[in-house]
């Protein structure tokens, strides 16, 4: 199998690559990444000496420059990790998330059809669905994003099932819930929440901190897209979630209690706009074809994750950036908040 991963260094996409070189070494992979800041060769750290895995620095809205990876490589798969995925980022910025979650699919899907590509598998997320008070999202429910992150997840979404119904492109589409684990970098929940407990700053929880996440461990989501990238159905979109509801607020507390510090870090802010309630999604579709179903309890991922963050102080220090804190230093200027420290 010659299989194109794009975005394989970022977080779910590193830790998938990492999982397809243990599971399939016969595998020949090319790893196509832009190497923005969430994307971090640290993370795939001792894979470049292997003989089936290889990198290309680029970015997957250059239709020239994937025209000559594609006509070196001939990839027979591709899986599509490459995305611009934090919402805060989308709401101040929102024409990179276009530029790659949607124009950049486009190319991918152009390039997919001229070579011939036997799969072509889209990473999404459930937050195109929207939120939801009561009971869970089926994968044939409309979706109605309320951030531009979401919503140009869900014009990709749209994209790629119509290269199905047109072109007969074979696609397969996951959408998964709140994933966490090791290599995420720390703008989301809890790796910010490890990163700044550790160094002993404010932890910011917007609103009342009671929207509520299902949480996902990286490694059951990299079990999920395997199992269903060799047995889905052609044409067809699972659901991937972790059976873990929990409220924001109890996930910052529980951190904070396992690292042994003061509840006194958490900072409660401005809510952000468009702030989803809930998300929950129905299992019962990948559970009956692909007999999948998550095997991480919140409570052994958290604590896992919580140790991995612990051992790799290096790879955290490398993520604080000075892009990284510009970034929240324009985030916290319009919530109200004091600029960022270096290290929070």
């Amino acid at each position: 199998m010659r299989l194109l991963v794009t975005g394989g260094c970022g977080f779910i996409g590193s830790n998938f690559v990492r999982f397809l070189n243990k599971k399939y070494p016969f595998y020949k992979i090319l790893n196509v990444d832009k190497l923005t800041y969430a994307g971090n060769l640290e993370n795939l750290k001792g894979l470049e000496k292997k003989k089936n895995y290889r990198l290309a620095r680029a970015d997957i809205a250059n239709a020239a420059t994937m025209k000559r990876l594609f006509e070196k490589f001939q990839p027979e798969a591709i899986i599509n990790f490459a995305a611009e995925t934090h919402v805060d980022r989308s709401i101040l910025s929102p024409a990179p998330f276009i530029k790659t979650n949607f124009l950049g699919v486009g190319v991918l899907l152009n390039l997919a059809l001229k070579y011939k590509v036997k799969k072509f598998f889209q990473i999404s997320t459930d937050e195109v669905y929207g939120s939801i008070l009561r009971g869970r999202f089926r994968e044939d429910n409309p979706l109605d994003p309320s951030s531009p992150y979401a919503a140009s997840k869900a014009a990709a979404d749209a994209l790629v099932i119509s290269y199905y119904k047109t072109h007969k492109l074979p696609i397969l589409i996951t959408r998964s819930s709140n994933n966490f684990g090791p290599y995420q970098f720390p703008e989301k929940l809890i790796p910010l929440a490890i990163l700044n407990a550790l160094n002993n700053k404010k932890i910011p929880v917007y609103g009342d901190g009671l929207n509520i996440r299902d949480w996902l461990y990286v490694e059951d989501n990299c079990a999920a897209i395997d199992r269903v990238f060799h047995e889905g159905d052609i044409g067809e979109i699972y659901n991937v979630g972790g059976e873990n509801e929990l409220t924001n607020i109890y996930v910052v507390r529980r951190i904070l209690k396992i690292l042994g510090k003061h509840e006194k870090l958490i900072t409660y802010i401005q809510d952000r706009p468009g702030h989803d309630r809930r998300y929950s999604l129905s299992l019962n579709k990948i559970r009956r074809q692909v007999s999948w179903h998550p095997s991480v309890p919140f409570e052994t991922g958290i604590k896992r994750t919580i140790e991995w963050y612990r051992k790799n102080s290096k790879w955290l220090k490398s993520t604080q950036s000075g892009e990284y804190r510009e970034f929240y230093n324009r985030l916290y200027a319009r919530l109200g908040m004091p600029k960022a420290e270096p290290g929070n």
